[in-house]
């Protein structure tokens, strides 16, 4: 089984969905986990579980779209706990008006691309130089599978705001290959957590989604987390510049289940 023993790990939207999740196995899995949002309150309930379990946690709010928080956010990891070895850009938005080219404002397309991608950029900008001085560790960006896919459901700036993402993270786990510092995406499918939710607001748009998921069922926080989990431990030691899709099979889909 995967562990994270003696390891410290920084999670970005820790306060709700993946990061959560994450932040909670992460820790019982030996991990000491610093819990980022720019939700303070939800951070630190995600600590107080922690804690209640009997593991080591602490929160921290940052924009991951500052770079002054990016760096102050890696500084508190070093200082609490000593290290940065797992880095899990996983915070970002799915804007409710986020929408086709012609619809979407200016407004929500540079939001969007300054949380999404810009705060991957910020986190591995000063996250890596930490994981580094740590001897080395694993770094996992939250991508999604609209980057492979036009969605259903138009979100432009969203879906380009991942296919980013990606990109950003083969150059990087090439970069950084000979350093013992590994960097990969997570890709998920649709998840039944309140981001989604919220932009699939009616049960037709629900639906519109399900019916080109072959599992026939949106995906749970917790799943993604034990994706993170395996590329954020030493069991996934020979992956870098991969991208990890756990999607209930829809970029598999070529056709519309019966």
């Amino acid at each position: 089984m995967p562990s994270l023993k003696d390891k410290v790990a920084l999670i970005t939207g820790a306060a709700s969905g993946i990061g959560r999740e994450s932040a909670l196995l992460f820790a019982e899995k030996g991990a000491s986990v610093l819990c980022v949002d720019v939700q303070m309150e939800g951070a630190e309930h995600t600590v107080r579980d922690i804690k209640s379990s009997g593991g080591k946690a602490a929160a921290c709010r940052a924009d991951v779209a500052s770079a002054k928080d990016c760096e102050a956010m890696v500084a508190a990891a070093e200082r609490e706990f000593g290290k940065l070895q797992i880095l899990f850009n996983n915070a970002g938005i799915m804007h409710s008006d986020d929408d086709t080219s012609q619809n979407t404002s200016e407004e929500v397309w540079d939001l969007t691309m300054r949380i999404n991608l810009k705060g991957v950029f910020l986190g591995c900008k000063y996250g890596i130089p930490a994981i580094k001085r740590a001897g080395g560790g694993s770094v996992i960006n939250t991508a999604s599978f609209v980057a492979h896919l036009g969605a259903a459901t138009p979100q432009v700036a969203y879906t380009a705001s991942k296919g980013g993402v990606l990109a950003l993270t083969r150059e990087l786990a090439v970069i950084h290959a000979r350093e013992n510092i590994r960097v990969n995406a997570l890709s998920p499918g649709p998840i039944r957590t309140e981001l989604l939710m919220k932009f699939l607001n009616t049960d037709a748009k629900k639906q519109r989604r399900l019916v080109h998921i072959p599992m026939g069922r949106f995906g749970e926080a917790r799943e993604m987390a034990q994706a993170a989990l395996f590329l954020a431990s030493d069991m996934s030691s020979y992956m870098t510049g991969a991208e990890f899709l756990v999607d209930g099979g829809i970029t598999a889909a070529y056709v519309t289940p019966e």
